[in-house]
């Protein structure tokens, strides 16, 4: 049994969650790149040369990219080897989450009651913890901080089996042309199918984790993917939502086993600021 210290923990998700809301992914910085090349609007050409000279800014200063620092979601996968020790798992990484926007100038935007007091917690907690128990004795830390302009565009349907591909892309594709502008395009896609209504949701996030433009490994999905990509890039609401042909930069999908009555599909949204960080303990 190998030991990990909640100090560690916490010290670890405070790092990721600096480094995730100052530095965007490089994957997702060069298909910005590639956008930019391809892109024949001038207005759109020009957003996004602003969104990457940003994008450089932010890592060269150390100050967040997007005014809005997400709402803290970490995805871990613990070894079922490991023991944690000198503290609670979901209180480190919660601290870890409050000294990151604490001390690096994020800003705190989660509100303890939903509804009926809206008021703020001041320090960006609670933080949405998904873990998964793994074999090994290693734990994995993604920090994925998930701003409100896009997952608010986000949406769920359970569609009947006998919708099939076509009822999926329609709905994936209708999401993001009803979305428009309001999720800062281009947008990464993210794409949940099959499970239960939650499952498909959480696979619809967990898609976002995926490197930006990297293809679903089965050749099924990998086309499917950019067959709704295409579909999307011809909508015409372009970088901005300003006009021009890069509304998304790629669309992920994610599945997994569902009922012989179901077909659940959920996307989420992402903006040009897909940001995630992770860490191997």
């Amino acid at each position: 049994m190998r030991e990990i210290k909640a100090e560690i923990i916490t010290s670890t998700v405070k790092n990721l969650f600096m480094e995730a809301n100052y530095i965007i992914d490089r994957d997702v910085y060069e298909e910005l790149k590639k956008a930019c090349d391809t892109e024949v609007s001038p207005i759109g050409k020009s957003i996004l040369k602003q969104i990457i000279e940003n994008d450089e800014i932010a890592a060269k200063e150390r100050i967040a990219l997007c005014q809005d620092t997400g709402m803290a979601v970490v995805f871990a996968e613990l070894g079922q080897d490991v023991r944690i020790t000198g503290g609670d798992f979901n209180e480190a990484v919660n601290l870890g989450v409050r000294e990151a926007y604490m001390e690096g100038f994020l800003r705190k935007s989660v509100v303890k009651d939903p509804l009926f007091e809206r008021k703020n917690t001041n320090d960006n907690t609670p933080a949405l913890i998904y873990v998964d128990i793994v074999p090994g004795d290693r734990l994995k830390i993604v920090a994925a901080p998930k701003g409100a302009g896009s997952e608010n565009m986000s949406a769920l349907r359970m569609l009947k089996p006998a919708d099939g591909v076509e009822g999926v892309k329609n709905f994936v594709v209708d999401t993001v042309l009803k979305a428009g502008p309001n999720p800062c395009p281009p947008t990464i896609v993210g794409v949940g199918i099959g499970g239960t209504m939650e499952k498909a949701a959480l696979l619809s996030k967990k898609a976002l984790l995926r490197p930006a433009g990297q293809p679903n490994s089965d050749e099924r999905y990998a086309r499917l993917e950019k067959e709704i990509l295409c579909e999307i890039n011809k909508s015409g609401i372009g970088p901005g939502g300003l006009g021009g042909r890069m509304t998304s930069l790629s669309v992920h999908i994610e599945h997994f086993p569902t009922h012989i009555a179901c077909l659940p599909v959920a996307v989420n949204i992402c903006c040009h600021a897909c940001r995630h960080a992770s860490a191997i303990l």
